[in-house]
């Protein structure tokens, strides 16, 4: 039997006892149930006392409403990013948050692969992360990953989305300006 975590998250004792009538299987069932409940107080804890710690600045206010960016993954950005002027064009920023391949080429031949490890990892994560959650819960941003994963692999599609959401950001968090979900695709 497969079940998606948030549906074992739900399960009582009665419906595991019924879904399960192996004692073994229950008790599997039942642990995984209360270490996941675990993990997500701990998560919350954790995520209360950075909030109270710290506040984003008002340059990244906006950022907040980038699908896929919420307050913990806004104060990430905002941290690894520190002033956005330090970045001259999106380019520079797509490229420094691991959102773009680095290839060199001449006569539109590949000659060579850059440093695939410059730029800031956690940026890369924060943005994967948002990937995640936006295609989850917004259907501009799911319909574009699914066109997108229908031509090449799925691995491309979460790629390429996250790159259209860093450079959404950079010009959010640049000109200080509303995200413009028209503007997405």
């Amino acid at each position: 039997m497969r079940m998606r975590s948030y549906d074992i998250k739900k399960l009582t004792a009665s419906e595991v006892r019924a879904l399960f009538p192996d004692k073994e299987m229950r008790l599997m069932v039942m642990s995984s149930v209360g270490l996941i409940q675990h993990l997500e107080e701990e998560i919350d804890g954790i995520e209360k006392l950075i909030t109270k710690k710290l506040k984003i600045r008002e340059g990244f206010v906006k950022l907040l409403a980038v699908p896929g960016i919420g307050e913990i993954l806004g104060l990430t950005i905002m941290l690894e990013v520190g002033n956005i002027d330090r970045f001259p064009t999106v380019g520079d920023y797509s490229s420094y948050c691991r959102c773009i391949r680095s290839i060199r080429t001449s006569n539109s031949k590949v000659t060579g692969y850059g440093n695939s490890r410059n730029g800031n990892k956690y940026l890369a994560w924060a943005y994967l992360e948002a990937v995640h959650y936006a295609r989850r819960y917004h259907e501009a941003i799911r319909s574009y990953y699914e066109k997108k994963r229908a031509k090449t692999n799925k691995i491309v599609a979460i790629k390429t989305v996250s790159h259209k959401l860093a450079r959404a950001s950079y010009y959010v968090m640049r000109d200080g300006v509303d995200y413009d979900e028209a503007r997405f695709a």
